[in-house]
């Protein structure tokens, strides 16, 4: 038997973007994105094919009179100065929820000087870099708890997290922190996770554990996909992370197993619908015992 996660595939901010390349380069007119549109190397290559051109932030810079889309991340306020002098026309595919906390690390820079801002996520992630510039880069970037060693527990702090990080995580760093404040130095944070991400945890672990074999299917910069692959491999070690529907090894598949497939929120629904149809060619071209 072979299923494909329901919930998986992507988020609704990836799923915005994408679609609002597609209608973008059906204008015929060239298309540049800041940025892989999605951490999905096939997804890219797709649309890439239909005229979609990536670029990075240093050829943005010397682009003028062009369309550029920015994509689900976000971006600082320095990209949208930039497009204003180059006369660039933005399509701007930023998710709400990045957006709607890129707002909040702002209100909070400007209203309250002086207060340790720190944000628990990915250093260098387009997203990181996007809440970062909300903070003329002040903010304080910290992975994981056993970086809060570089926080001065004397003085206030404020901490939000990448809306794609581990719920669970996030609140043993909050746990942590309120351990080690000192004086009368205040702690605020702000739980800033995307419930829609955070949510295909205990799903991803519940269809990971129903199944005998996992195939996970992300691309290999997808942080989220790293993520929820973890819990699949927590509950169920016969798990398997593939970049692509052809990366599935024949030896795997045995007659009379449950197959589950899912990915990350930045995995089309298309391309575990690819992998279903390789097992089947797999099966039909193998003979399994």
């Amino acid at each position: 038997m072979i299923e494909i996660d329901k919930q998986s595939g992507c988020c609704f901010g990836v799923a915005q973007a994408i679609s609002k390349a597609e209608e973008e380069l059906k204008k015929g007119d060239i298309l540049y994105c800041l940025g892989d549109i999605v951490h999905n190397n096939i997804e890219v290559e797709r649309l890439e094919k239909m005229g979609l051109v990536t670029i990075n932030h240093e050829q943005f810079k010397r682009l003028k009179n062009v369309r550029v889309l920015l994509r689900a991340h976000g971006e600082p306020p320095v990209t949208y100065e930039i497009a204003k002098q180059n006369n660039i026309e933005i399509i701007d595919a930023s998710c709400p929820v990045v957006l709607g906390l890129q707002k909040k690390i702002e209100k909070k820079y400007r209203i309250k000087r002086g207060v340790q801002i720190v944000i628990f996520g990915k250093k260098g992630h387009a997203e990181v870099n996007g809440l970062l510039g909300q903070t003329d880069e002040s903010a304080i970037v910290i992975e994981s708890k056993n970086e809060i060693s570089k926080l001065d527990f004397s003085r206030d702090i404020s901490l939000f997290s990448q809306t794609t990080k581990s719920l669970e995580e996030f609140r043993e760093v909050v746990k942590l922190i309120k351990s080690k404040m000192a004086n009368d130095a205040t702690f605020e944070y702000f739980d800033t996770i995307c419930r829609h991400v955070s949510n295909r945890v205990p799903n991803i672990q519940r269809f990971a554990q129903n199944h005998d074999l996992i195939f996970f299917i992300a691309g290999e910069k997808s942080s989220n996909g790293r993520v929820l692959f973890d819990e699949c491999r927590k509950r169920n070690p016969n798990s398997h992370f593939i970049r692509s529907p052809e990366d599935i090894d024949p030896s795997l598949l045995k007659d009379d197993i449950k197959i589950g497939i899912c990915g990350a929120t930045s995995t089309p629904m298309w391309q575990m619908e690819a992998v279903a149809e390789n097992i089947i060619k797999q099966k039909n071209t193998h003979s399994f015992r």
